[in-house]
């Protein structure tokens, strides 16, 4: 599909966003465990967590709806699919289905679309492999499908992770969760696994050297969960709220976990009016209600730790340094080149095409702020967070933008343009 988005205005008005893609695919698969019945408020009505909610029903979990929320119920015992399970373009799913499956006596074959066939799997598969999972797929276990029989986890494993990666973390922390584990990062990567868990009743504790340990878990709980509003849909309204001139929103009830709220912190550093008011949530997530003003930018340094919690925002960070004075550089975000596209390399291929001076690194970008030159046109690579930055970047550019692969956005944000249109009409 193809969108042209042109400058419309200013955008004003109060938006809801979907609900937290990473605590919606975690309430579906964590309530699963649990052999009992929960109910999820606020579910993100998206692709990715539809093929979530297909991969734990093909297991024999029951999810129907019941107004607004969703009912799951779990078996005592999950069973065996009778087909292959699809997971659709959601690399959460198949990378955090490896390790719920790991510890039980079940023959699983786990595969997606084109987009996430070519993802690597060997981050997950490897780890598996040394506990005792026997897992295996194309490229020597790289790349799915993946086939996997579980069932014997090595007790007492202890993990080190060479990359800080929550799907990883969370993959291990799951097949180790009968025997025990531990999993070591070098960075705090997000945290949504580890507060439900412990909700949940799990035996968790993290120790000053960010090992998390996980002791042998007899029973999960289940647990109702308020999923909060995504603050990685919010982070496109408030970089369009930053750069496009006399816009004004609001964004209620946005999920605010310190482990992935970089994405504020790196706006604010490049001088973004944004206010952030706390709210009370009966959730393991802190929530807060945001408010961002138009205001002129300047250029910043996105990398370590602030790199890593605002990793996924980095596209529609960038559309915002392309419009900040002075250089932005980005660094230690060599992970965006295996999601659903070289995140790097599109997003540099698509601000040079507007106009834009930008120095490519394998981990990052420097980006000279300028003003985007149009009417341009962007392939988003079926990659839905470089349509919807690039969307962004529409809203200011003479001409507009035209965005090839913007069906891709059906993945996390399917209702997006028409949020963008009743933004525009508020003003």
């Amino acid at each position: 599909m193809i969108r042209t988005v042109e400058p419309g205005g200013a955008l004003h008005g109060s938006l809801r966003v979907p609900g937290d893609k990473s605590v919606s695919h975690r309430a579906l698969l964590l309530n699963s465990l649990t052999g009992g019945t929960a109910r999820i408020r606020g579910l993100l009505d998206s692709e990715d967590v539809h093929a979530t909610r297909g991969a734990v029903q093909a297991l024999g979990v029951t999810v129907r709806a019941d107004g607004p929320d969703w009912i799951l119920t779990a078996p005592e015992r999950l069973n065996e699919p009778e087909d292959v399970v699809d997971c659709g373009n959601s690399g959460t799913t198949i990378r955090l289905l490896t390790g719920l499956l790991a510890p039980l006596d079940l023959s699983v074959v786990l595969t997606g679309d084109h987009s996430l066939r070519r993802r690597p799997m060997g981050r997950v598969v490897q780890p598996l492999r040394d506990l005792g999972v026997c897992i295996d797929g194309r490229d020597h276990g790289n790349l799915a499908p993946l086939t996997l029989r579980g069932g014997t986890v090595r007790p007492g494993a202890s993990h080190r992770l060479s990359i800080s990666s929550a799907q990883v973390k969370t993959c291990l922390l799951l097949a180790g969760r009968k025997e025990g584990t531990s999993v070591w990062e070098p960075r705090d990567s997000r945290d949504h696994t580890e507060r439900m868990l412990r909700a949940m009743g799990a035996p968790l504790r993290q120790a000053a050297d960010r090992t998390w340990h996980l002791d042998p878990v007899e029973h999960l709980a289940p647990l109702d969960v308020d999923v909060p509003r995504d603050l990685s849909a919010a982070a496109f309204w408030l970089v369009g709220g930053s750069i496009v001139p006399g816009s004004d929103l609001r964004l209620p009830g946005v999920g605010l976990n310190p482990t992935r709220a970089g994405v504020v912190d790196a706006l604010q550093r490049m001088g973004a009016r944004i206010e952030a008011e706390p709210v009370d949530a009966s959730g393991a997530e802190p929530v807060a209600n945001l408010r961002v003003q138009a205001t002129a930018l300047r250029g910043t340094d996105i990398a370590g730790d602030l790199a890593l919690r605002c990793l996924d925002e980095i596209p529609v960070l960038a559309v915002a340094a392309a419009c900040a004075e002075g250089v932005t550089r980005i660094r230690d975000a060599a992970e965006l080149r295996v999601k659903e596209s070289d995140r790097i390399a599109r997003v540099v291929q698509g601000l040079r095409s507007l106009g834009i001076d930008v120095e490519e690194y394998p981990d990052g970008m420097a980006i000279q702020g300028g003003a985007f030159k149009g009417p341009g046109q962007v392939d988003a690579d079926g990659d839905h967070r470089i349509a919807m930055a690039f969307a962004m970047a529409g809203c200011i550019t003479p001409g507009g933008v035209q965005i090839s692969g913007a069906h891709s956005i059906g993945s996390s944000y399917p209702r997006f343009f028409d949020d963008l249109a009743s933004l525009r009409g508020s003003a």
